[in-house]
Parts: C-alpha cells; structure tokens; sequence
C-alpha cells in the first residue's frame, strides 16, 4: 500500500486537506513484522502507533497465574496501538504482536498529535477514529464480558467477525473469551451439534 491508498482509507473517518495529507505522510515509515515479533513490549513506554497495511496483531497481557489473556485484535486497517500508555508516556501494561506476517505504517505519536493540533482536519479524523474503534466497538463486548456467558461471547464473536475467526488459533480465540482451548474445544463441539449454521 502507498501512502495515497492509506490516505483513501484514512478519508473514510473525514475530510482531510492537501497539507494536512503531506504533514502526516512525511512521518509514515514502512515496517514489516514476522510472525509472532512484537510491535510494542509489556512494560516498553510506547511512542508509536501502526496502521496494518496486510497482516494481523493482538494485544495481550500474561495473568496472575500465567494464563494468556487477549484483550483486541488489530486486522487491516486498524490503528495498533497501545492507547492510554502512549498518551500518558507510561509503561504499557499489554504487548502487541503479530499474528501473522504483518506490513504496517508507522509513525511517531507526539509528532502526530503535533499535527493535531495545526490542523482541524487532523484532529477530527482522529476523534473520529477513536470514537468509533475505541469507544463504539468496544463497549458492546466490556459490557458482554460482565454479563454474557462465554458460549454465548463466541457465538456473537463469529457472527461480528467471521474472517477474523477464520484466521485465529485456538489459543488466541480461548485468551480473548477468557477460558482455556480444551474449554473452546467443548464449545466447539456442542456449537457443532446444536448450532451447526455458526461452526
């Protein structure tokens, strides 16, 4: 992907004018991830954020018993990012890393927020952004996690996103329900005997 494909998909959150496009395009840089390299460190005070051009990254932390806890999934055309820490200048409490095979474009944050702050046009698209993939997307499944059981968290997982399911192991998609893969496997098993339209 160019920085003109980027900008088009950018486009989608807002309008963006022809100096706010060169500002933010001379802070892009190109960066390829292997399978399972992490983008941002538990622990690392982050400074960067990146647009997945092809691939996949997960956020995730190790729990108080050392179970793998998945808390977001970032496919194409998502912002990876480890928000509040990148904001607050501070540890970050989760890693990021790839999935898969990943191509991103990454930039400097506290010069991006720079820009912000000289272009309205910037800083609506970010707003937008965030509004959407932070906040709207997001609330549905923190509210589903204090009330839903985790059959009924995997059936409405696969109904939201199923590309997204097809390409996750097992273990990714157990971390991100919050129970082992033996216990996604005894889901699995009585989704394939009475669900059989959501296997």
């Amino acid at each position: 992907m160019d920085t003109a494909e980027f900008f088009t998909k950018i486009r989608n959150y807002g309008d963006l004018s022809a100096e706010g496009e060169r500002a933010w395009a001379a802070l892009l840089r190109p960066r390829h991830y292997a399978r399972d390299e992490p983008f941002i460190r538990a622990g690392d005070v982050p400074t960067h954020y990146a647009f997945v051009v092809e691939g996949l990254f997960y956020q995730h932390y190790i729990g108080p018993e050392g179970d793998l806890i998945a808390k977001h999934f970032f496919p194409e055309n998502r912002i990876a990012a480890s928000v509040s820490a990148t904001l607050t200048g501070t540890p970050s409490a989760f890693s990021i890393t790839a999935i898969e095979k990943s191509h991103v474009l990454e930039y400097d944050f506290p010069a991006f927020k720079a820009l912000v702050g000289r272009f309205p046009d910037l800083a609506a698209i970010y707003i937008a952004y965030m509004e959407r993939h932070w906040i709207i997307e997001k609330e549905p499944s923190e509210v589903a996690f204090r009330h839903d059981d985790a059959m009924q968290r995997y059936v409405d997982f696969i109904r939201a996103e199923p590309e997204l399911h097809k390409r996750l192991k097992q273990h990714h998609i157990a971390a991100w329900l919050g129970i082992t893969p033996e216990s996604l496997s005894r889901l699995r098993r009585t989704i394939a005997m009475t669900r059989p339209d959501q296997r």
